[in-house]
């Protein structure tokens, strides 16, 4: 981690007072091993072939620490403020991923030349691309999705076993009825088929030509779907809804019945992003991204251990594609067939296997003996984890939640985002790192030439977010709507990420404040929560209780029961000096009149309350010599820790680790 980076975004304010020491983390990749603690109080791994190294024998038992509230930790996104990461639209799928680089970006130029040619009717409707030969159906089946909802001006034809692509003569005689942008989102609910969903035009006080639409609607699409008019804003508008049984004409019961099927299994990647990895899994399988479900995201720099169910995937056929998964860094284990998808969140939380090399003292000198240092780091580790372990740790969002190692944070952009201001957004978004990394680059040249088609070309297919953003800026322009729709081609959970991580380094600073000027005491006016959380990890608000005068004379609360809030639209906040700090911050901000929803990106931010403290349990450790150091033929003799323990959903294992450390690890 950067020192510099992680003190802007965490404050420099403990609980503790030990001593703590120096050391070094995420030095090998199985230094840090994350293993998934489902909702009965197991790790996912256990009943699998394979052991995360460094773990205790002992099963998992469950922390009674009772303050699972919404958060993310180090390597999970969870419930926090109903945040949502997965990717729930087929936008998220790369065509690359699916395609190849090449075909990609001839698919590109492709519908660059039709757009170019939109007034040659005759001309542009008999053009065709070849995609390729795809011999496998899911394959075939996932090209066809992924290429239509991308582009929905385009029909794709099979002429087995090549896939050919071409203007649909359908959408261009719409477009001329309604906006490009409705008939492109028409045709997306006409392609989900999503049963008792319905698509709205835009209201319309042209008697003609609604009648011209409706007819159209019905003659091309009457077997799937009704339409009606009704009165909207004293305007009449166009509904259209999927009839009860519309289905695709070739659906055969072997396709239905795979609709139905679902498929878990415990997925071990190693130095792999989760959406990443679920890309890969998705393209293999013929299948959307979208039909991966899990409880929450992993770490990439770690070895993961992490359930997931897939839908229209049977056990057998994921058995097949395990080895073609671990030339990948994927590792499927306890492949079994399930009854429902899992949802996001649904954890107990995660126990951790890690090691922390190259141990020092704070003032170590260099001058004594390695038996002098081993006795006195000894006894500054278990001063150390004495005190954690029974005082908690500040329960900060880690510097993973802001992008760590951007040149600008992820919070700037949120801010931007809450502000409304779009092109500075994605001006923001696209800030490269110092070096000259291909990512950077591509950066560069699009801030500088604001040219996005050339950036997209630059920007390395690994970049989803990246590239996404780009192929929309290129498609709608750069100025506030072009930006606007650049922000919308992110599936909701990532357009969502940058204004929380607004609002959790808004919590990081709110917490250190608390501690700073009013103490390591419960206070008149701070909020507690009353009891327990329901399995959704989910604190109401009519469980939040303000602290009366009374119960801070008479202690009836301790520290460890404080919340204090995420900003949000729904949220209450302290009714003492915290209250007023946080109207001040968010004013010096200019959020003083925010609503904390932005309609033109369909984000709305509640809020949620998080504890100021958290707890780790089930704690091991012990202290050994760095064997692997001397390996690599470092000089001199060094200590390494292994600590084993479990954390709730909502906190942060190098949180915890800085806390023990008193230390950026």
């Amino acid at each position: 981690m950067k020192q510099d980076a992680d003190a802007t975004v965490v404050p420099a304010c403990f609980i503790s007072n030990h001593e703590g020491f120096h050391g070094n983390i995420k030095k090998f990749i199985r230094d840090f091993v994350v293993t998934e603690i489902d909702v009965n109080g197991r790790q996912v791994n256990i009943e699998t072939d394979v052991q995360a190294p460094h773990c205790s024998d002992k099963t998992s038992a469950e922390c009674k620490h009772d303050q699972n509230l919404q958060g993310l930790e180090d390597c999970d996104i969870s419930t926090d403020c109903r945040f949502d990461l997965t990717m729930s639209s087929p936008d998220s799928l790369d065509l690359s991923m699916v395609l190849g680089q090449a075909v990609s970006e001839k698919l590109e130029q492709f519908v660059v030349s039709l757009r170019d040619e939109v007034e040659d009717s005759e001309k542009s409707g008999h053009k065709e691309l070849s995609l390729g030969s795809f011999t496998d159906k899911y394959q075939r089946a996932n090209v066809h999705r992924a290429v239509r909802h991308s582009f929905p001006f385009l029909m794709t034809v099979t002429i087995q076993p090549e896939i050919r692509v071409r203007e649909d003569p359908d959408y261009r005689e719409l477009s001329q009825l309604v906006t490009e942008e409705e008939a492109e989102d028409f045709f997306r609910f006409i392609d989900a088929k999503v049963q008792d969903s319905s698509y709205t035009f835009h209201p319309d006080d042209n008697k003609e030509h609604r009648t011209a639409v409706h007819h159209f609607l019905n003659r091309r699409f009457g077997k799937l779907v009704e339409t009606k008019s009704f009165n909207d804003q004293d305007k009449m508008a166009i509904s259209v809804r999927l009839r009860e049984r519309g289905r695709p004409k070739k659906r055969s019961s072997d396709e239905r019945r795979e609709e139905d099927v679902y498929t878990a299994f415990t997925l071990c990647k190693e130095n792999l992003e989760t959406l990443e990895a679920i890309s890969y899994m998705a393209a293999t399988l013929g299948v959307l991204p979208s039909d991966f479900t899990y409880a929450g995201i992993k770490d990439k720099r770690a070895v993961t251990y992490q359930s997931m169910v897939v839908k229209k995937v049977s056990p057998q056929r994921l058995t097949e594609k395990r080895a073609e998964f671990e030339k990948r860094g994927m590792r499927l284990s306890h492949i079994r067939s399930a009854s429902e998808p899992l949802k996001l969140g649904r954890l107990r939380g995660n126990h951790f296997d890690l090691v922390v090399r190259n141990l020092r003292s704070h003032g170590a000198s260099g001058t004594r003996s390695f038996a002098d240092t081993r006795h006195q780091l000894t006894g500054l580790v278990e001063e150390a984890l004495e005190n954690v372990k029974v005082r908690g740790f500040v329960n900060y969002y880690g510097p993973q939640r802001f992008g760590t190692g951007q040149s600008v944070q992820s919070d700037l952009v949120g801010l931007a985002i809450l502000k409304e201001d779009m092109v500075d957004a994605v001006r923001l978004f696209f800030s490269p790192e110092d070096g000259d990394d291909p990512p950077s680059k591509a950066k560069r040249h699009f801030l500088q030439t604001d040219n996005a088609k050339e950036s997209l070309a630059l920007m390395p297919a690994s970049k989803a977010r990246e590239r996404l953003m780009l192929r929309a800026l290129n498609r709608y322009g750069t100025g506030p709507e072009g930006c606007a729709k650049a922000w919308l081609s992110l599936p909701h959970g990532m357009r969502l990420f940058y204004p929380h991580a607004y609002c959790s380094r808004v919590w990081n600073e709110a917490v250190a404040h608390r501690l700073v000027t009013l103490g390591h005491g419960v206070r008149k006016g701070d909020l507690v929560w009353m009891r327990e959380v329901d399995n959704g990890g989910e604190c109401k608000a009519a469980q939040i209780h303000v602290v009366t005068e009374q119960e801070e004379e008479q202690g009836v609360y301790a520290l460890a029961q404080v919340l204090l809030p995420m900003p949000g639209n729904t949220v209450k906040y302290p009714e003492n000096a915290m209250g007023t700090w946080y109207r001040e911050r968010l004013t010096r901000d200019g959020l003083e009149n925010c609503r904390f929803r932005v309609g033109g990106l369909k984000l709305n931010l509640p809020g949620c309350y998080r504890p100021l403290l958290a707890s780790l349990c089930n704690l091991s450790y012990r202290l050994t010599n760095d064997d692997a150091s001397e390996k690599m033929g470092n000089v001199g003799e060094s200590l390494t820790l292994t600590l084993n323990f479990d954390l709730d959903s909502s906190c942060y294992a190098t949180i915890c680790l800085r806390e023990i450390m008193k230390c950026d690890p």
